[in-house]
């Protein structure tokens, strides 16, 4: 791998640049008319306008790739990350796709397929319908069976959105209805499954990595209960309080039915855990914006082993090499004020933490104009200590000298989570912002 073509923007963007730099990989980076003031674009070797609001232009992407003497083209997460049909055409067009292979980004992102596809394998995934449920009619039967309270969710729904809560059968009919029409509106397929609904169950995810050739490894489990609307804010590894031999117990298996399918690359698998037990929910074929709380925990830069393993070279890497040591805590700091509404605008000055075990993933600088076209996320805030009291301690000082004037953010919300007694104690599940939406 010579040249990267970087479909994506923002910090993930600069994060992928840091990495290919480290290997002496050049880098094309992608921007629209919107976004041509990122800061990476400063350091790549080649920077290529893909339009107006082409990061979702496959299409274009891989034509500006090819022009710019591209080898390989990694799609950071979201947007095009995981698009089958992109990957594919990745592929096709002679260029190496920094990620899973199509089959399993298909089979993965069909949350119906995936459920099946993995029990199959051997992973306990929550009661619910076999299947897709295509009338009002199967849903009630289906609901009666599980018990109530149910989740309708999108069979290809993502970014949390897609999903709704029923806790009768008068809210089920309009839930129904209702993620029906999102279904289609959002994701092009109205098909639609049902789930058991597990109150503040605590959300749990595995990270993977595969070769492709039958050998994963996982590193260990991270802790992502702190939601809102089922978007992630705050992520800790590992989980407090979970007994290291049950997620020994659980990560082994995701490796066994990932060696199972030959599954290559980076992945996290998602489960919901009450009650000591663990229900697949979900997998998400790409590296997560969590990654950092891992790499702080392992010593292993995750991006740096996606494009090893890209490049045919391997994970280079065995189980018994990879050691957890210490907690590690991050806060996604979003511009959005307070009433969660993103807030687009101009960055006066810049304070960011620093000291010993923080770190801070950002595209930020003094001058740099916040666009309203994209997600908010402007910052991760990622501390690191020897126990989960010490990653505390650290982020809140982080926090504390974190300074962006004048943009709204999220940090007085984060500040208020890690104040808060059920955080300290750990006691907390998904329920912790808010519950789930309902019709």
């Amino acid at each position: 791998m010579k040249r990267l073509f970087i479909a994506n923007r923002g910090e993930i963007a600069l994060r992928i640049l840091r990495a290919c730099k480290d290997l002496g990989i050049e880098t094309v980076a992608a921007y629209t008319r919107a976004d041509k003031h990122l800061l990476h674009l400063r350091w790549a070797d080649r920077n290529v306008c893909v339009g107006r609001r082409s990061y979702l232009d496959g299409p274009q992407m891989i034509e500006a790739a090819q022009l710019s003497g591209c080898d390989a083209v990694h799609p950071g997460y979201g947007f095009l990350s995981e698009n089958s049909e992109f990957a594919r055409s990745v592929e096709d067009a002679g260029l190496t796709f920094v990620g899973p292979a199509p089959a399993h980004i298909a089979m993965m992102g069909e949350k119906v397929g995936a459920r099946s596809a993995l029990a199959s394998a051997g992973l306990p995934i929550l009661p619910g319908s076999d299947g897709i449920v295509e009338t009002e009619a199967e849903a009630l039967a289906w609901a009666r069976e599980v018990g109530y309270p149910v989740m309708l969710k999108a069979s290809h729904g993502g970014g949390g959105r897609g999903i709704l809560l029923a806790r009768g059968e008068e809210t089920l009919v309009q839930a129904f209805r209702t993620i029906s029409a999102q279904a289609e509106l959002l994701f092009g397929c109205a098909d639609i499954y049902l789930e058991k609904y597990l109150a503040n169950a605590r959300h749990i995810e595995i990270q993977v990595f595969g070769d492709g050739e039958g050998q994963t490894v996982h590193l260990g489990a991270r802790e992502c209960s702190i939601q809102r609307r089922h978007q992630k804010l705050l992520e800790e590894a590992p989980p407090f309080d979970i007994a290291t031999g049950e997620v020994e117990a659980l990560a082994a298996s995701c490796c066994d039915a990932l060696s199972q399918l030959e599954y290559r690359n980076a992945g996290t698998l998602e489960f919901l855990y009450a009650d000591g037990a663990f229900y697949f929910l979900e997998m998400n074929t790409r590296i997560q914006v969590e990654h950092p709380v891992t790499e702080c925990v392992t010593g292993i830069d995750l991006v740096k082993l996606q494009l090893a393993v890209a490049d045919g070279v391997g994970l280079g890497l065995a189980q018994n090499d990879i050691r957890i040591q210490g907690h590690a805590i991050e806060c996604r700091i979003n511009a959005e004020d307070e009433y969660f509404v993103p807030s687009p605008g101009t960055v006066d000055s810049l304070q960011l933490p620093d000291g010993p075990g923080i770190r801070v993933d950002t595209h930020l600088y003094a001058g740099y104009s916040v666009p309203h076209q994209y997600d908010p996320l402007v910052a991760k805030v990622i501390s690191h200590g020897v126990d989960r009291s010490e990653a505390t301690v650290r982020m809140r000082r982080a926090l504390e000298e974190l300074d962006i004037r004048f943009l709204a953010t999220n940090k007085a919300l984060h500040q208020s989570i890690l104040a808060d007694k059920k955080f300290v104690s750990g006691s907390y599940g998904a329920g912790f912002i808010d519950d789930p939406v309902s019709p």
